[in-house]
Formats: C-alpha cells, structure tokens, sequence
C-alpha cells in the first residue's frame, strides 16, 4: 500500500483519519441532519451523503456564525461530524467555528495532493505537524488482487 504525504497549513490543532469525502461546493454544517451527518442541502454535490467521521476536503464553507457553529456542534454531540476538514480557501466564519469545536482543520496542501485525492481514499491528517498522508483506495485494491 502506498503513502503519499503533502505538507499543508495547520489552522484547529489535532489530528484525524478516514474516508476522504470530496465535495465541489462550499458547505453550511447547518445543512446536515445531525443524527446522520448527511447533507441536507438540494443541488449540493454531497446531497444525501454523510460526513460523518469522514475527512471533508472543500473548497470552503458558507452561511453565518451562528448557523455554522450551531450545525457543527450538533454534529459533534451525536458523533456524526467529520474527522477532520481540509479546505482550498480559507473563509472567516468556517475557520473560527471549527477552531472553536476542535475539528482538526487544514489548507494550503501541496496542489498535488487535489490531483490525487479520490472520494473512498484513506486520509490522515496531522494538523499538528503540517502533513496529509494519502493511501489510494485503488493501490489497497490493486495489492489485495495481487
């Protein structure tokens, strides 16, 4: 199986692993049923899929302080939030609500990693020590037909 690491910025200190979870748009934490951390929101590319203990990679967030923070803290009491965030843009009301619920978050990746990543990857990222290791779904497929 191989690893590939990328160097990222650290913004919430921690780390997290799981399933990588790509989404095109920017996301309202709000707009996921909290029992189930699936995104409720019509027409966004992750609706009807759950981030649950997941590793979100997003361009950025969306909505105000109040509905974002209110939308993560509800996923975090019932454990359906993701393991960690990954974001392309740093955005204000996204970066303070997650530093303020202690959700591992990252940007700045290596632009390669974006090249890379698949939905169904294995993520870890160290938002301690500025890395994002990703294992290929495909390379742990390819080596259990070998």
């Amino acid at each position: 199986m191989s690893e590939l690491e990328y160097a990222c910025r650290p913004i919430s200190e921690g780390a997290g692993e799981g399933e990588a979870l790509l989404s095109t748009d920017a996301l309202c934490f709000a707009l996921c049923e909290p029992d189930t951390g699936c995104v409720l929101e019509k027409g966004h590319c992750l609706d009807g899929r759950s981030v649950a203990g997941r590793i979100l990679v997003m361009p950025t967030g969306k909505g105000s302080s109040v509905v974002q923070a209110d939308g993560l803290y509800r996923l975090i009491i019932k454990g359906t939030a993701p393991a960690a965030v990954i974001i392309q843009t740093p955005e204000p009301v996204l970066v303070s609500t997650i530093i303020a619920m202690e959700v591992p978050l990252v940007d700045t990746v290596d632009p390669a990693f974006y090249d890379e990543v698949e939905d169904g990857d294995h993520i870890r990222v160290d938002a301690v020590a500025g890395s994002v290791v990703l294992t290929k779904a495909s390379a742990a497929t390819d080596e259990g037909d070998a």
